[in-house]
């Protein structure tokens, strides 16, 4: 998987260390459970670099518990600093996927983030994180990227919920077939249940999860997709359009 964030916002904020201390270095990633790797040798005049960069090597960039502990060591040290000080860092982060708050100095994603608890249930969560990491890099740059890849997403996931289950499927069969699949072998029928889940709201959300399977699936076969090659060019597609499938997506998958 690639890094969630790239090696050019990770060395700029490095360099920014040098006007910190190694003890507030230290002790921001040590509180957030980080911890030095010893053996890890940077070449470097700075103390304070070489410190920056022994946790830095420690951490995971691709596990998405890691990245958030991550963010708060880089808000932590950097809170309080003038904007001009940051003017290469900032952008880096931009770059990668990220969104300043300039008055808090909050680091927040601006792509849609899937619950670590909903990928790590499956035995091999891999297909889903790979299809995740897709539509992150895509949803600004290539719209029928993300829009292609959210389809995939739901595909990867009702999939691994068919076999988690045991339930025999075809490979061969559209996405809307396998998520109504997998949300049967999951007792999520909208036309049964009893109790609260017999209620008409509960079966009209459950049913609309299929609708939105349902209406991701025609828009990647219309051409606003990739995986189907469209006749003419994709006039009109957005980023907003990203958006709403990913989302649709994101949340089929949970």
């Amino acid at each position: 998987m690639t890094d969630l964030v790239g090696r050019t916002a990770r060395g700029v904020f490095r360099d920014l260390m040098t006007n910190s201390t190694v003890g507030a270095i230290s002790t921001a990633f040590q509180d957030e459970g980080f911890a030095a790797d010893p053996d890890w040798l940077y070449d470097d005049s700075s103390v304070r670099r070489q410190t920056t960069q022994s946790y830095l090597h420690a951490v995971n960039w691709t596990d998405l518990r890691q990245l958030g502990r991550s963010l708060r060591v880089a808000e932590r040290l950097l809170g309080g600093w003038e904007p001009q000080s940051l003017r290469h860092f900032h952008p880096s982060l931009h770059r990668d996927g990220y969104q300043v708050d300039e008055r808090t100095g909050q680091l927040t994603p601006v792509w849609p983030q899937l619950s670590i608890e909903s990928i790590a249930r499956p035995a091999d969560p891999q297909a889903i994180r790979e299809g995740f990491d897709r539509i992150r890099r895509a949803i600004s740059d290539d719209p029928a990227l993300a829009v292609g890849s959210a389809k995939e997403l739901i595909e990867s996931n009702a999939k691994i919920v068919l076999g988690e289950r045991g339930q025999p499927f075809d490979d061969k069969s559209g996405l809307p077939k396998l998520a109504r699949a997998a949300q049967l072998s999951l007792g999520l029928n909208p036309s049964n249940g009893s109790g609260p889940d017999g209620r008409d709201g509960v079966k009209r959300i459950l049913g609309a999860v299929i609708t939105l399977a349902n209406g991701l699936a025609e828009l990647r076969n219309r051409g606003l997709g990739t995986g189907h090659r469209p006749a003419t060019a994709r006039a009109g597609l957005g980023t907003w359009h990203a958006h709403l499938a990913v989302n649709a997506a994101l949340t089929c998958a949970n």
